[in-house]
């Protein structure tokens, strides 16, 4: 009835009016209140209504992340169901699962943060929480504040397991993988050739990592662009126990001074020589065993020894860093897209963000292939979508800033 709408709105009113008089409330069970403008704890700069929205933010996205992690498990399970029987459960578990989802967690922690987001956020303005912070005198950008501190915790928490806890544990997740699903290492390697060191050009013909041995090895020295010396050998095999130690076999040395040459032969030589299997033999996903300090100190002496294909080396490194930032950027978007309250409820809002946030996947995953086939750099493909979605949410910001 017309009488019932218009006592609901007067009364709605009048809480609104004591609201902007005595700052955001919220009703206790003992039937008291407290002012959600007022310091928590005393803490200077931190108030208890940024503390009631970053618990409903970290608490929503960790449960998210638990709830997507125990479905990607049951996959898992499903697709490896024969591996897994195979394999000893202690490995199964710490070896696979303690790696794989670790990683996924990483990886899904952008939608993750967008889903929390929209989530929680569509329920404050269902209750019509958000109006009455907004009535109450606090601004929208007073409001993105507990948003934004929720999303340092998660782009901290992100920078943290991506460069530096999360790629030692691949090592065993692709080790279990190789061994007992299905066997994707790199296991020989021909016609290779990089720089050793300045002036120091290594050839093996063919190298096998089974024994770790290469056949057909050359080692070139220049000076001025002259070659000075050339050492063979018809095999040269590496110490795995001594960093750089190789052991020639059948080698010959010749020197050069000028129009004369020295001449050199043995059956056996150890020898120093700057490189490493693991600088020539590439697997997939090498990438992703490294920490952000070895990964640029890998891309560094790639680069130096003329070594091509490095591409998702650098790609990898930038991903990183631009993962870090996609948290503050799609929780802006989200709170400007559900501080509203809407018609269609939390349906609309889960649907847009889902959308949003698959794009900004799909749209990570093509720019890097612009890196790869070497139409921009890595720094600027990763960073792409990141300007991109930047735009678009200080868009949607603005215009969620004038309701």
């Amino acid at each position: 009835m017309k009488w019932v709408e218009g006592l609901k709105r007067k009364r709605r009113y009048r809480k609104l009016i004591k609201l902007r008089k005595g700052g955001v409330r919220e009703k206790k069970t003992d039937g008291k209140s407290r002012n959600f403008n007022a310091n928590y704890r005393g803490i200077p700069g931190l108030k208890i209504l940024d503390v009631y929205i970053l618990k409903k933010f970290l608490g929503t996205y960790f449960f998210a992340t638990i709830l997507i992690l125990a479905v990607i498990a049951m996959f898992a399970i499903t697709e490896k169901l024969d591996a897994f029987l195979r394999a000893p459960l202690k490995e199964t578990i710490f070896d696979y699962f303690m790696s794989f989802l670790p990683y996924f967690a990483l990886q899904l922690a952008p939608l993750i943060t967008f889903i929390a987001v929209i989530f929680f956020t569509t329920k404050l303005a269902d209750h019509s929480e958000i109006i009455a912070m907004l009535s109450s005198g606090i601004s929208f950008n007073r409001l993105m504040r507990p948003y934004m501190y929720g999303a340092a915790v998660i782009a901290a928490l992100t920078f943290v397991l991506s460069n530096y806890l999360i790629p030692p544990t691949n090592i065993r997740q692709i080790n279990y993988y190789n061994k007992y699903v299905k066997n994707k290492e790199v296991k020989t390697g021909t016609d290779i050739q990089l720089m050793a060191q300045p002036g120091v050009v290594m050839y093996i013909g063919r190298y096998e990592n089974a024994n770790k041995t290469a056949y057909r090895f050359s080692l070139d020295k220049f000076r001025d662009k002259e070659l000075v010396s050339r050492m063979t050998a018809q095999r040269a095999t590496y110490d795995t126990t001594r960093q750089y130690h190789w052991t020639l076999y059948s080698y010959m040395i010749r020197d050069f001074d000028g129009m004369t040459e020295k001449v050199t032969r043995g059956s056996q030589k150890d020898t120093l020589i700057p490189v490493e299997p693991r600088d020539f033999l590439i697997q997939a996903n090498d990438q992703e065993t490294l920490t952000t300090p070895q990964l640029t100190e890998f891309i560094e002496k790639q680069k130096k020894r003329g070594v091509a294909n490095i591409e998702s080396f650098e790609i990898e490194k930038e991903r990183r860093y631009a993962s870090t930032a996609a948290a503050f950027i799609l929780t802006l978007i989200g709170l400007s897209l559900s501080a509203k309250k809407v018609k269609g409820g939390m349906g609309i809002n889960i649907g847009v963000g889902l959308a949003l946030s698959f794009s900004y996947i799909l749209f990570s995953s093509l720019t890097s292939q612009f890196a790869i086939s070497g139409m921009t750099t890595p720094f600027i493909a990763m960073e792409i979508p990141n300007v991109v979605y930047l735009l678009i949410g200080l868009g949607l910001y603005y215009r969620a800033s004038k309701f």
